[in-house]
């Protein structure tokens, strides 16, 4: 594991130090060069929260990957640029599902001379930059966010209206790498699990977001909002590699099972 190929990676250029500018930049360009998505859980592919592992799949394989993959690696770059990181057991959706969704996503503490910031780019269209756990609204990229401080310690980020999940909790001060290590398990094994039931791929572009979910296709940018229906498995392998930069001839074997997924979910 190299940091200069994490860098080389995400086209980070110029020197790097614990400071403020180089993770926001860090942040911006991993979101722009690296995607997010569940192709190995979909394929049956066993997956860890183990940082080594991220970084030969997305850095040398130069895949995407989902929160323990993406925010583990970066996590692990911050640390060897001289960050401190925490690395908390986030919880999408605790507002529905309660404490039992604690660990379903990796977030990363960064502690910095003015206070520490949460950075994530585990969300697949969550917050773009680092940002400080302060209550009220917070705009980022002309999208609106909000910050809202909960009972024993907890925060909740409301994500933008257009972002996948409504929102997701957080505790600055809780960590624990048994409970993600066995949410990565369940949320890629268990039939309940979204990730089992959908295919998921989602990327920032300089002026926006795409994401596929199943086989819909959606655009969002300056311009508004666009959604396509994806027709065959050969069109999938192809939107894999056309906008989300993903080599993954053997998608096409999913086309099936997203058929039928679709069909369930849209009739």
């Amino acid at each position: 594991m190299k940091l200069s190929d994490y860098l080389d990676r995400i086209g980070f250029e110029g020197p790097v130090a614990p400071d403020r500018s180089t993770l926001e930049t860090v942040q911006t360009r991993h979101h722009l060069s690296i995607p997010y998505e569940n192709l190995d859980v979909q394929l049956g592919r066993p997956l860890t929260i183990d940082p080594e592992a991220a970084f030969a799949k997305l850095v040398t394989r130069r895949r995407g990957g989902w929160c323990y993959e993406m925010n583990g690696l970066m996590g692990w770059a911050l640390g060897e640029i001289g960050f401190k990181v925490t690395r908390l057991t986030g919880a999408v959706m605790r507002s529905a599902a309660g404490d039992a969704n604690i660990g379903n996503h990796l977030v990363l503490r960064v502690d910095l001379p003015g206070g520490p910031v949460l950075a994530d780019v585990g969300l697949g269209d969550g917050p773009f930059t680092p940002f400080e756990l302060m209550e009220g609204p917070l705009t980022v990229r002309g999208l609106e966010f909000r910050l809202e401080s909960l009972e024993g310690g907890w925060w909740r980020i409301h994500n933008h209206a257009l972002c996948r999940p409504p929102n997701f909790d957080v505790h600055p001060q809780v960590s624990g790498e048994d409970v993600l290590a066995a949410r990565c398990a369940w949320l890629q094994s268990d039939p309940a699990s979204m990730f089992v039931q959908t295919l998921i791929c989602q990327r920032f572009t300089p002026d926006g977001h795409v994401d596929l979910v199943g086989r819909v296709l959606r655009r969002v940018g300056p311009t508004g909002v666009t959604e396509t229906v994806l027709a065959s498995a050969d069109e999938l392998v192809a939107v894999l590699e056309d906008v989300f930069g993903l080599v993954e001839p053997e998608a096409a074997r999913l086309w099936p099972q997203m058929c039928a997924r679709h069909a369930a979910v849209f009739g």
